[in-house]
């Protein structure tokens, strides 16, 4: 086919992983030709990790294939700017809680911004929730299905007749399997809390049964539902969150007898010399860090090379022959440019899409790239017409991975534009982050799209 507009919009097929299940099975959409999408986003107290990265670009790349595919995409991705971290970075620091949430949450989009994710479609905040997860605890309670103790009110899981479906494991074996906490008044160990009750100094709110502030699993499941309504189509995150985040966001859903996620997706973990990174280990390596020293594409790359379930090692050596593979690619960008609209190889095309339709198989896909840039490089050094072809193959399946190339005709940047990435420089140099955020706005106003750099600010035509 000719042009952009149709040739990759076909019937989706997509299978992905389903946790719930423990099957790769289609994605059944609950509305033709929408998708609606919740991913757990940060709670923003620190700079983020190398694994909060990993999940951000695997969940990217499912929303640019969903939306390649020509799939309208609802992605909601909330922000956590209450929870106890945050409250002991404030009091560390002599700050108010809404400080430390503003701060880090402008160098999380920072980080995100620099990784070339798209945004959400809607980021909502624990704290503009408060008053429906109020309503959620008061209607649990009012149902026998939740019970207040001395320090708050938790969910009696005994209640939810599948609980333990993420975990692939009944009832009575988390049960004996789960750490005996201190709460002696919890019925099961297994109970988790919906509602903290206040102490002294920490920020709280009014409610019928104590003031206090939502425990962490009560904020999802009241967003994604109000946002993205009963039977979602897919909910997604890191391994990490699957039990006890994702099967307590769950069980409160069914314990309300609504219908929750129809798909759950979980990517697999960031490791270092085998094992999990996280900053409960202490291993982990700043996402912001990474940036300042390698190109942001090279770390994409790194990720879309191993399948989204394995886990991943980020080193020198990996991020280095990531940042290899990506000269190749950026050496074939700058020899056939903008190509424009026309026409692609449709059996390339068909292969790209065998390959992520089946569990988003990235490092197949890749490789079929690869394999087309080799092709199209040896039929420009013979002449052949269909190098042409190729090579707008190669560049329409890398947009749709989200990795965007440098090409041969370099992009005029007009005054007003250059002035604007002089002044946003200056004020990440501040660390002005609210100004730096600002002036991203207006240059995306203008056309570009923004990516940071260890040597500054660049843009790109949007």
């Amino acid at each position: 086919m000719d042009g952009k507009g149709d040739w990759h919009k076909v019937a989706l097929v997509l299978k992905l992983y389903d946790s719930a299940s423990g099957m790769a099975r289609e994605l059944e959409l609950r509305e033709p030709g929408r998708c609606s999408l919740y991913v757990c986003g940060p709670t923003v107290y620190d700079f983020p990790h190398l694994g909060h990265g990993r999940y951000a670009l695997v969940f990217d790349v499912l929303r640019r294939y969903l939306e390649f595919s020509g799939l309208e995409v609802d992605f909601v991705s909330n922000i956590t700017d209450v929870d106890d971290k945050i409250i002991e970075r404030a009091a560390r620091e002599g700050s108010s809680e809404t400080e430390v949430a503003y701060e880090w949450e402008l160098r999380w989009w920072e980080a995100m911004d620099a990784l070339g994710i798209k945004r959400p479609t809607q980021t909502p905040h624990a704290t503009q929730y408060v008053t429906p997860m109020v309503e959620l605890v008061g209607r649990l309670m009012d149902q026998g299905k939740a019970y207040a103790t001395s320090d708050g009110v938790y969910l009696d899981v005994s209640t939810v007749p599948d609980y333990g479906l993420l975990a692939g494991q009944p009832l009575e074996d988390l049960r004996s399997g789960a750490r005996v906490e201190a709460n002696e008044e919890k019925r099961s160990p297994l109970d988790f809390a919906l509602w903290k009750f206040a102490k002294a100094g920490d920020p709280s709110w009014p409610s019928p049964f104590g003031d206090g502030r939502p425990g962490w699993h009560t904020e999802c499941v009241v967003m994604s539902l109000d946002l993205l309504g009963d039977g979602f189509d897919l909910h997604g995150g890191g391994l990490d969150l699957k039990f006890p985040h994702h099967e307590n966001e769950r069980a409160q859903a069914v314990a309300q007898g609504r219908s929750f996620a129809r798909h759950w997706v979980h990517n697999g973990w960031v490791v270092v010399e085998g094992e999990k990174m996280s900053k409960s280990l202490g291993n982990f390596t700043s996402l912001t860090d990474l940036l300042d020293k390698a190109d942001a594409r090279a770390y994409r790359l790194l990720v879309l090379r191993s399948h989204y379930r394995s886990p991943i090692e980020v080193t020198a050596d990996t991020i280095g022959d990531a940042e290899r593979g990506l000269a190749r690619l950026d050496s074939f960008g700058r020899r056939f440019g903008d190509l424009g609209d026309g026409a692609v190889d449709e059996i390339a095309l068909e292969a790209f899409r065998a390959a992520m339709d089946d569990d988003l198989d990235s490092p197949r896909a890749l490789a079929g790239i690869f394999d087309l840039v080799s092709r199209a490089n040896a039929a420009a050094d013979e002449g052949d017409a269909s190098a042409e072809i190729l090579a707008r193959s190669v560049l329409r399946e890398l947009e749709a991975l989200g990795i965007y190339l440098p090409l041969s005709a370099e992009t005029a940047i007009d005054d007003l534009s250059a002035s604007l990435m002089q002044r946003r420089d200056a004020a990440r140099a501040a660390k002005d982050w609210a100004s730096a955020d600002s002036l991203r706005g207006e240059l995306e106003a203008l056309g570009w799209v923004v990516e940071d750099s260890a040597e500054g600010t660049k843009v790109r035509p949007a």
